[in-house]
Formats: C-alpha cells, structure tokens, sequence
C-alpha cells in the first residue's frame, strides 16, 4: 500500500492510458473510477480521479472480500 501511496503521489495521470501504463491491472469504471489490486490482489484499492486537477480521491481501501460488497461505481 505505501508503495503504491508513493507511486501516486509522484505522478500527475492526464488520462487513463497513463495509468495503465503503469499498473497494468487496473480496472477502470464509469465516472473516473480506478479500481486498483494490491498485494497480488488480496486488497482492493478505489478511487476517483480528477484528471484535469491531477487529483485523486481515495474512495475505498479494504480486502478482496470487502470490495466484493460494496459498488465500486457508487462508492
């Protein structure tokens, strides 16, 4: 989590392929929600992210098993 904390904090994603780019595994949802694995996908990392401002907004943090009862889209 730090690493990828770390990994965010010192980028600046103008669009979606830049993420991408970078984490290869990231699924992308409707209203600039990314939803990132960690730890070999045993955590689940949300977020809206603001392109324009190079802002992104953490909107959930929590297990696999967590994530599977939320709408990550809503959330």
């Amino acid at each position: 989590m730090q690493a990828w904390y770390f990994d965010v904090k010192h980028s600046w994603w103008k669009d979606p392929a830049d993420i991408k780019n970078i984490y290869r595994n990231a699924s992308f949802l409707a209203d600039n929600r990314v939803v990132f694995n960690i730890k070999g996908n045993k955590y689940r990392v949300v977020v809206a992210v603001q392109y324009d401002f190079g802002i992104v907004y953490i909107r959930f943090v929590g297990t696999h098993k967590d994530y599977d009862k939320i709408d990550a889209a809503t959330i």
